[in-house]
């Protein structure tokens, strides 16, 4: 790969994210130049296995919530597994290197190439899962990668890595195609690697996004989640309470797919309601739901001693009244209006959630759209309901990239054994959402194409072939 000029004067930070690169280019090179497939994907396993071995896993789960002091130590082990094995079997059968397919009906061959050193920045919500899927994806492709690392999951993300190495020096893969940014984790350390490396991955902070995006650098950016959930007149209102909690509760609602509001129409707003008190879902009313409010949102942003928490930690820095708390697993606010003075219409990362009632499916759907207009545009919305074509509608009238229909939303969004997404934990939002791809953020994304192309037999309309209709309408 092409080496990107070095400038003179660079600080020590500086030069000391530019040795890593410098590395990790060799590290790709001699990768690239002996590439085999089978050599690719032994890598990509060694690192998944890093991870997935149980004790393993169990100990980074528990070191990330320690340090980091999000979500817990149950779900996360959970998510390292199947998040992993999902990116395994999303990879399994793709061919990464050399001739990836050859058509002579186009005369096209196309070769998979490596981009070279990716820069990944990782969020402290998932420090273990963000960055093993993304070695993995990288590995599989024949890249070198860097991780920036939050600064509370910067332990977590070394000991992974060494993880990474030990298994590494099993299969005789460099160490250096792995490498993280060492603490003290910096901005300035970040933003060298986001000038020095072939491509960025971001996951996390819109501000880490649009550094990135600004850098020079090719970058693939995720927007903010704030996704929208409608409980329309036909849904299966037991089925979709227990989704839903399950889905907002799963590691204390780190994900950006967690269901930050409700949206229920109005002919079965106390019937879910109810059906959501047996699943768990507390509503606040009147006193109580503001001083939820206050608590979460007080000073003008959210209150990161309920973020991500237990529920009875959430409970207690509310300080507010709740009925059968034993049973409590999330709780709900009314929703007051959407937008900036109204900031329970946001992102919460929090064991709490919005509740709008909505006169019918329009008005749930005009709702949506205020939402998205206000937080989250691109990412994802929701629908609980029997009508298939109310999906499509979705689909069709929202700035939305995915629908996800009668199912737990955190769960589905990034790639699930029973749906056809690909497993990630970076979901692409479109030119809604200001990123680069509309996609779940995968392998694919990591690998440049070659073309050879041939000359074909000659194919070439003649005007009315491509007119003919037209002039029939309009005339010539």
């Amino acid at each position: 790969m092409l080496e990107k000029s070095q400038q003179g004067g660079l600080s020590p930070d500086e030069s000391l994210v530019d040795e890593l690169v410098a590395r990790g280019r060799n590290a790709q090179s001699d990768f690239e130049r002996n590439a085999t497939q089978e050599r690719y994907d032994q890598a990509a396993l060694a690192a998944a296995w890093a991870l997935m071995e149980p004790s393993r896993n169990q100990e980074l789960a528990t070191m990330a919530v320690e340090t980091t002091g999000l979500g817990n130590v149950e779900d996360k082990i959970i998510k390292n597994h199947r998040k992993t094995l999902g990116v395994l079997r999303d990879i399994r059968h793709s061919r990464t290197c050399g001739v990836i397919s050859d058509d002579p009906t186009t005369g096209i061959t196309e070769i998979a190439r490596p981009l070279g050193v990716i820069g990944a920045v990782v969020p402290s919500t998932n420090p273990v899962a963000t960055p093993t899927n993304n070695v993995i994806n990288g590995l599989k492709c024949g890249n070198a990668i860097i991780l920036s690392p939050s600064p509370k999951g910067a332990a977590v993300c070394e000991k992974l890595i060494g993880y990474m190495h030990a298994e590494f020096d099993k299969v005789g893969v460099d160490r250096d195609l792995v490498q993280m940014i060492p603490s003290p984790v910096s901005k300035d350390k970040a933003q060298r690697l986001m000038e020095a490396a072939d491509l960025l991955v971001v996951t996390g902070s819109q501000n880490n996004v649009h550094r990135a995006y600004s850098s020079g650098t090719p970058a693939i950016g995720v927007g903010a989640g704030n996704v929208t959930v409608i409980i329309d007149e036909t849904a299966d209102l037991k089925d979709a309470a227990e989704k839903i909690t399950a889905s907002k509760t799963f590691d204390n609602s780190t994900s950006c797919s967690s269901e930050n509001a409700l949206v229920v129409v109005d002919e079965v707003f106390d019937s879910f309601v109810a059906e959501l008190q047996e699943a768990g879902g507390r509503l606040l009313e009147g006193s109580e739901g503001e001083k939820l409010k206050e608590a979460l949102f007080g000073g003008g942003q959210l209150n990161r001693a309920m973020l991500a928490q237990d529920i009875d930690k959430v409970i207690d820095a509310s300080g507010v009244d709740v009925s059968d708390p034993s049973g409590a697993r999330f709780l709900l606010v009314e929703g007051k209006g959407v937008g900036p003075e109204y900031p329970e219409s946001g992102e919460k990362l929090s064991l709490v959630s919005t509740l709008y009632r909505a006169r019918d499916f329009e008005h749930a759907k005009n709702l949506a759209a205020e939402l998205f207009a206000h937080v989250g545009a691109g990412h994802s919305v929701g629908l609980h309901s029997s009508v298939n074509d109310r999906a499509l509608e979705l689909g069709r009238e929202l700035p939305t990239c995915r629908v996800i229909v009668n199912q737990a939303h955190c769960f589905a969004t990034g790639g699930s054994f029973d749906n056809g997404m690909p497993f990630s934990l970076s979901m692409g939002c479109g030119s809604w959402g200001g990123n680069s791809i509309d996609q779940n953020f995968n392998h694919k994304h990591l690998m440049n194409i070659t073309k050879v192309v041939r000359t074909i037999p000659t194919s070439e309309p003649n005007l009315d072939d491509i007119f003919g209709d037209y002039w029939k309408r309009a005339g010539q």
